[in-house]
């Protein structure tokens, strides 16, 4: 007899109990809840035939990008390779999905992923992974249209659906269609207030277009919910930007003391990503901010050569050179280098075109080269996808680019970027902090103090 889940999709070597607790488990990992990898994990040590319980965990672990995981990975895939012959169709697109994965090719593991979604669009994880995994390989199109693809095939009447109006919320968003980004994440929010994923979506929204009051009361009216999640480090960050936005430091700091580096802080990557890339872009604003440099140095240093994901990599550069660490700096790009001229890996791509440039530009501006960094980076501005993320964590390339152009006194190429960023988001009092200081570089004193008094009256939505 063929056992179902709650959205008909069929599964194999399992009774009900065990689909139900495959169910809660993918429901804790879609609200960025509890411990749904370790939940399974226990749940298989009874039931080691459990085919999609394998490939739940393998398949979410793929989703770290940690060396630290990869034993783990590996473990389950295994369990789930070996019970190939009893997989059905769809846990076998798993299985081909991971294996792509764990070899290096994150695009074919996607690719294996769409195939099952073609045949199995009510596939909730093949989706979740497939989504998530377009916002590490910086896939902005698909994080859109993967979504929208299997989009018709669901309703309110099927179990999960607002989690997939999640996704298509923050892929809308990455794709600018901010209007239906906005009413996709907040009819999300509305369904399921614990769906934190959506709340991040319409984060999303807000930053891009500068509505600093809006995102500071959306997150603050939700507090309770994403503060607990395993995503809380990730919004913090995210409300954070908005104080930052608005120049408002020592809220920033003390965002990032009490929150970001409490003690209960985990230590998981995605962690160190997020207060990493707030103390970068408070150095690019000249703010002091004592040693916390060298704790985050501390952090990322054990895995200077991991050359696992470019993302990660430039974030582990930042704070090797704001702390001054010669040798983890020279051990990060040997490790990387090395790494280019032997592998063939998807990351590869990502570290050749972005990670290696950016991370010399990190190191040249810390160096005070700011000539060199300009030099860096203008040639890739517009190929910044490949390191991966969202626009709102690349923009840091996109400032530090600008910052080390009006440090090198190249006021016009300075001014023509910070007009960029006044007409994507006019509100941002920061856009026109930088473009009064790029008109001024160049004399016009005058304009200068109009675009100041544009950063004072700017009025957030």
């Amino acid at each position: 007899m063929i056992m179902r889940d709650c959205r008909g999709l069929p599964i194999s070597n399992a009774d009900m109990q065990q689909i139900e607790t495959l169910e809660a488990a993918h429901e804790a990992a879609l609200s960025f809840m509890g411990t749904p990898v370790d939940d399974m994990a226990a749940m298989l040590k009874d039931n080691p035939k459990f085919i999609m319980g394998h490939c739940f965990v393998a398949g979410l672990l793929t989703q770290a990008m940690e060396t630290r995981i990869y034993n783990n990975m590996v473990r389950h895939l295994e369990a789930a390779e070996a019970l190939y012959n009893a997989a059905n169709y769809r846990e076998r697109g798993h299985i081909k999905a991971i294996r792509a994965w764990v070899d290096g090719d994150f695009h074919a593991a996607v690719e294996a992923w769409d195939a099952v979604l073609v045949d199995y669009p009510l596939d909730l994880l093949a989706l979740q992974l497939a989504h998530l995994s377009d916002v590490l390989l910086g896939d902005t199109a698909n994080q859109r249209d993967r979504i929208g693809r299997v989009f018709p095939n669901w309703g309110e009447s099927v179990p999960g659906y607002g989690y997939v109006l999640g996704f298509y919320s923050f892929g809308l968003e990455e794709n600018r269609d901010f209007s239906r980004a906005e009413e996709y994440g907040r009819q999300a929010v509305a369904m399921n207030q614990n769906d934190v994923y959506a709340i991040h979506a319409v984060a999303h929204v807000m930053e891009m277009q500068g509505r600093q009051a809006g995102g500071i009361a959306w997150m603050n009216g939700r507090e309770g919910v994403w503060a607990n999640s395993n995503f809380a480090n990730h919004l913090w960050w995210h409300l954070s930007l908005y104080y930052l936005d608005l120049g408002k430091y020592d809220r920033v700091l003390e965002v990032y003391d009490d929150k970001l580096r409490s003690s209960g802080a985990g230590g998981e990557k995605y962690e160190e990503l997020d207060s990493t890339a707030l103390l970068w872009r408070l150095k690019l604003l000249d703010v002091d901010v004592g040693r916390r440099w060298a704790d985050l140095a501390d952090r990322w240093e054990p895995s200077a050569q991991d050359t696992l994901y470019a993302f990660n990599d430039v974030h582990a550069m930042m704070t090797f050179a704001a702390d001054n660490r010669r040798d983890a700096i020279d051990v990060l790009i040997n490790a990387n280098e090395r790494y280019l001229d032997d592998a063939n890996d998807a990351n590869v791509a990502m570290t050749r075109i972005i990670g290696i440039p950016f991370s010399r530009a990190i190191i040249g501006f810390c160096e005070g080269r700011y000539g060199d960094v300009v030099d860096l980076l203008l040639p890739i501005r517009y190929r910044t996808q490949y390191l991966g993320g969202s626009h709102a964590q690349r923009d840091i390339i996109a400032w530090t680019l600008l910052e080390a152009a009006l440090r090198s006194r190249r006021f016009e190429l300075a001014l023509a970027l910070a007009n960029e960023r006044t007409q994507l988001k006019p509100t941002s009092p920061q856009n026109w902090h930088l473009t009064a200081r790029a008109l001024r570089g160049r004399g016009d004193i005058a304009a200068s103090e109009r675009a100041e008094a544009h950063a004072q009256s700017a009025t957030p939505a």
